[in-house]
């Protein structure tokens, strides 16, 4: 073609006046970043290059350019291009885009008034060098691309602008990086629908839930004086919000409504959303000591746990029905005071509600079945690290929910910390940026203004299947508790707080002024509300006396009933097999393929099942029981000591593949996943699912188990004490890597101690084991005793070196025959009696370092520890007393127990064994320890060290002489 021809079919032709210096800009865009513009105007980039400096002579006078999804209305200019008028363009653009990205910082989102004025030069006209005159002269469409037909101008565009993005509810949208997503939620924002447009009927009902909101505070206020509530007063909008988000998402097809939240307005929440009747609320401050207790906690709640737990962190759930029909269970999840440690907890329960695992393979997942909201604290969202942790759950495969909706109920301040000593972000909500969550903060004074960000939250969760973060901003009316006098320590926010009317009267001014309702319809709302609040009170005294409390669980060391967990021999070749066959076209790691082969033989006479294989054929059997499983853990497809390959990876295209997702036995889901690098959330989130889903088996895996160290809340508050508390069941398997091979103080130890420490009220079970065939056992023991009362969580010591040690490996028969022995003496129990009258030390041990007295026994003479017993304990908590009575009741002639470990004195198990091994020893019978001396640290970093240490260690436990060592001390 030629440059005439060419020129004569370019779009560029159609192109004058402003129409071409848009084009121009966008093509300044275009070459800085090509995604940044319209695919239809990239397209034209592509083909014709660069737009003309000048007009194209012969061209029409139709000026146009492409936007979006069409074409630029036709512009005034005509011949030569003003160059200035370009500029105009350009900046008014600009000016346009800093409204909807800055727009925020001029919104009336403080309802006491009391943040500094923002800078917000960036969204004045003159920064820019424009006048009125200047942005009336060009189209509004040029500005503004979703621009109502009302919209004629530039000066109308930013002007309407400027209204939409600075009012009440304010929008930060910008930083989301889907284009389509960015557009969508600026088209929602700018439609015209904020704030929400309500019926007569809504607005009258809106206002008669904010009374009912405060009327109770202050019921609760004045009847109870000075029993703490943590009111939701300054907050009070928090009530309806939800409402309108149950309402949103049972309406589209939630039936699981999940929700966590700390104890700031718990109580209104429990009354008023979860329907938790005002009776029995009243009846709990009524039969509560009034103790002043510092800083927050105080009267001991009314519940069903063993030992309870104050009111303000109970939970509760409700029913949403239509006739008979249960549309829609809403659940509060209990929570400690440790704030936003709820927050995996109820992602958890979220995903678990909307897995169907009744098929093998992955579960199904339905997004839209049950939805989380977490209500979070201003201070604690930007300051507690596990909101991070929990937010990166967003899009991650194993974790994802379909988009939690997120609720800060913020009055500004941390206990008695203002924002400015709390966050260094502007916004409380700032973090969530970081995770692609659109933000809206609204003022929690303008209820129609906060159900438009719900309306808008619900909408963009069910369309993009993402989080939203709704930033409800307002005051605390009173202190951290109602006993605290905020005065000290904020005077000049209280001195406004005392004079600013609630948010239920500001709203009722608004209806009146605009006619929407009279006084006597005020007064009228106001007084059924007390009149209810009295009734139930009232109801309340009358009953006194006359309810009973439950009484506790009985606590004590329950055993749980003998579970049969042997599989036949067969069985378990059948199942060996299949776990051997691949897809076909799967191309398997050759170096692999080999190690897994080896598996084949396994169970044949003569030959022995490892640790891990030990462990795939007891999943595949609870499989096979109908019981589905979930495993998570920051490497568990493959095993922290590539030892599990339980997730295959096609060697040429790295494709996925579980043998345990094809085998025909299995009769459930089985569900892996290596974990971010978290623990808190991810535990909290395996600890929710499992709570959740009480029937699925749920393990988490720590890489090493001092890693554990950092989901410390979780264990202390949620799955040691959960049961205690709140009558809160779980099964969850806990494995952590333990054993001194000298590695170092953070690869060694799990920490045996603490979890010792919390153990009490038959809480779970805790154990440290030395068999393969044990480990078989104890996991379908686990697994079959799931959903039923006996059910308690199980924390075990996992082994690291041990996986491959052959002593640790086991027979076939010992799968098929026999079941969990919590304790092993390694003698028969049938000897001679005359060998057992020459026993003077029974050596006591658990997991590796019972291992290590195996092998050094084995290298010697038998008839040299005629003198001496070993037995191995396998399950430390509950303490299998009568077992190991029948054990020492073995040897008359017995001098010493002695305990064996190769923790340091001050960790690992002795301080937990001594006083029972005390009260199980015989008369003059000694009890001593063997192992490490008290230590700071917990290994040591000296590999010579540490070897040194151990054969220490077992050459005292061996040594029939007395012993002494500042090594090992008895």
């Amino acid at each position: 073609m030629s440059i005439h021809d060419e020129r004569n079919h370019s779009p560029w032709k159609s192109y004058y006046g402003p129409n071409l210096g848009y084009v121009q800009e966008q093509y300044e865009q275009y070459l800085t970043d090509p995604n940044s513009v319209d695919a239809s105007v990239r397209e034209l980039f592509v083909q014709w290059g660069a737009p003309p400096s000048t007009p194209i002579a012969g061209g029409t006078q139709a000026a146009s350019a492409v936007v979006s999804n069409g074409a630029l209305p036709a512009g005034a200019g005509v011949g030569p291009i003003d160059s200035n008028m370009l500029k105009k363009v350009v900046a008014a653009h600009q000016l346009m885009l800093n409204i909807r990205r800055y727009g925020h910082l001029a919104a009336d989102i403080d309802p006491l008034g009391l943040s500094p004025e923002a800078d917000t030069k960036l969204l004045d006209p003159a920064t820019f060098g424009l006048t009125q005159a200047d942005l009336s002269a060009i189209p509004g469409s040029l500005i503004w691309d979703n621009a109502p037909a009302d919209i004629s101008n530039g000066w109308d565009a930013i002007v309407r602008l400027k209204e939409i993005y600075s009012r009440s509810a304010a929008y930060e949208f910008t930083h989301i990086h889907d284009e389509s997503e960015r557009f969508w939620l600026h088209e929602k924002a700018e439609s015209g629908s904020f704030p929400a447009p309500l019926s007569a009927r809504e607005r009258e009902s809106l206002l008669e839930r904010l009374l009912q909101v405060e009327q109770f505070e202050s019921f609760l206020h004045r009847t109870f004086v000075g029993q703490k509530r943590f009111s939701i007063e300054g907050v009070d909008m928090l009530v309806p919000v939800l409402d309108e988000i149950v309402r949103a998402v049972a309406h589209d097809g939630a039936t699981n409504i999940l929700m966590g939240m700390a104890h700031r307005g718990r109580l209104n929440v429990l009354t008023h959303v979860l329907g938790k009747p005002y009776e029995k609320i009243f009846s709990e401050f009524h039969h509560a000591p009034n103790k002043e207790v510092i800083p927050s906690e105080g009267s001991m709640g009314i519940n069903y746990g063993w030992t309870g737990d104050v009111k303000y962190h109970l939970g509760a759930d409700r029913a949403i029905k239509e006739g008979e029909t249960v549309r829609a269970n809403v659940v509060l999840a209990n929570n400690p005071s440790h704030l936003e440690f709820v927050n995996p907890v109820v992602e958890g329960f979220t995903r678990a509600a909307q897995e169907d695992r009744s098929k093998p393979g992955f579960p199904q997942q339905d997004l839209h079945s049950a939805v989380t909201i977490a209500i979070h604290g201003d201070a604690a969202f930007i300051g507690e690290g596990i909101v991070a942790e929990t937010l990166n759950f967003n899009k991650l495969q194993g974790y994802r929910n379909g988009g939690t909706i997120h609720i800060i109920a913020n009055n500004r301040l941390g206990f008695t910390t203002n924002s400015i000593d709390s966050r260094s972000t502007h916004y409380a909500s700032d973090l969530a940026k970081g995770f692609d969550i659109p933000i809206v903060h609204v003022n929690a004074d303008e209820p129609e203004a906060c159900l438009a960000a719900v309306r808008l939250a619900c909408e963009y969760r069910l369309r993009f299947n993402k989080g939203f973060v709704i930033d409800l901003i307002g005051y605390r009316r009173y202190g951290h508790n109602e006993m605290d006098d905020p005065e000290v320590t904020q005077p000049l926010m209280y001195t406004k707080v005392r004079n600013h009317p609630t948010v239920a009267t500001l709203y009722s001014e608004q209806l009146k002024g605009a006619q929407a309702i009279s006084e006597e319809q005020v007064e009228q709302l106001r007084q059924r509300t007390t009149a209810s609040l009295q009734a139930a009170y009232d109801a309340m005294k009358a009953n006194e006396g006359k309810a009973k409390i439950a009484p506790p669980e009985q606590t004590g060391n329950v055993v749980a009933e003998d579970v049969a967990t042997a599989v036949p021999l067969e069985e378990l070749r059948e199942i060996n097999l299949e776990l051997l066959n691949r897809p076909e076209g799967f191309t398997e790691y050759t170096k692999l393929q080999r190690i897994l082969q080896r598996r084949a033989s396994a169970l044949n006479d003569g030959e022995k099942v490892e640790w891990a294989h030990a462990e795939t054929l007891a999943f595949a059997t609870i499989l096979a029981d109908g019981t589905p499983i979930r495993l998570s853990g920051q490497d568990s497809e493959r095993g922290t000591f590539a030892h599990r390959h339980i997730m295959l990876n096609d060697n040429a295209n790295a494709e996925k593949f579980s043998p345990l997702h094809m085998i025909p036995q299995a009769k459930a889901s089985f569900a892996v996943h290596n974990s971010p690098l978290s623990e808190t959330a991810v535990l909290g989130f395996e600890y929710g699912y499992n709570v959740f889903a009480p029937d699925t088996f749920v393990i988490w895996e720590a890489q090493y188990g001092d890693f554990a160290n950092v989901a410390q809340v979780i264990f202390d508050q949620f799955i040691s004490a959960g049961r205690a508390k709140w009558s809160q069941k779980s099964g969850i398997t806990i494995l952590l890597p333990h054993g001194y091979e000298g590695q170092g103080p953070e690869h060694s130890s799990a920490r045996l101690e603490r979890f010792l420490q919390l153990s009490a009220d038959n809480n779970w079970t805790v154990a440290n084991l030395t068999s393969a065939a044990q480990y078989f056992h104890l996991l379908r023991k686990q697994a079959a005793m799931l959903g039923s009362e006996n059910v308690r969580p199980l924390v075990l010591m996992a082994p690291k070196s041990l996986i491959r040690n052959p002593r640790v490996a086991s027979h076939g028969v010992e799968l098929s025959e026999g079941s969990f022995k919590p304790v092993l003496p390694q003698f028969s129990l049938t000897e001679p009696k005359a060998a057992k009258e020459k026993v003077k030390r029974l050596l006591l041990a658990t997991g590796k370092v019972a291992i290590d007295l195996d092998e050094a026994l084995a290298s010697g003479n038998s008839e040299d520890y005629a003198w001496l017993r070993v037995a191995r304990v396998e399950q430390l908590y509950p303490l299998p007393q009568a077992e190991l009575e029948r054990i020492i009741s073995q040897f008359p002639k017995l001098e010493e127990i002695v305990w064996v470990q190769e923790e340091p004195k001050n960790m690992g198990s002795w301080f937990y064994m001594e006083p029972r091994l005390r009260e199980l020893a015989p008369h003059k019978v000694g009890v001593r320890y063997i192992g490490r001396p008290d230590r700071a640290s917990t290994a040591s970093g000296h590999q010579e060290v540490h070897a040194a240490e151990q054969q220490s260690i077992i050459s005292s436990a061996l040594n029939g002489q007395p012993f002494e060592s500042s090594l090992v001390r008895g």
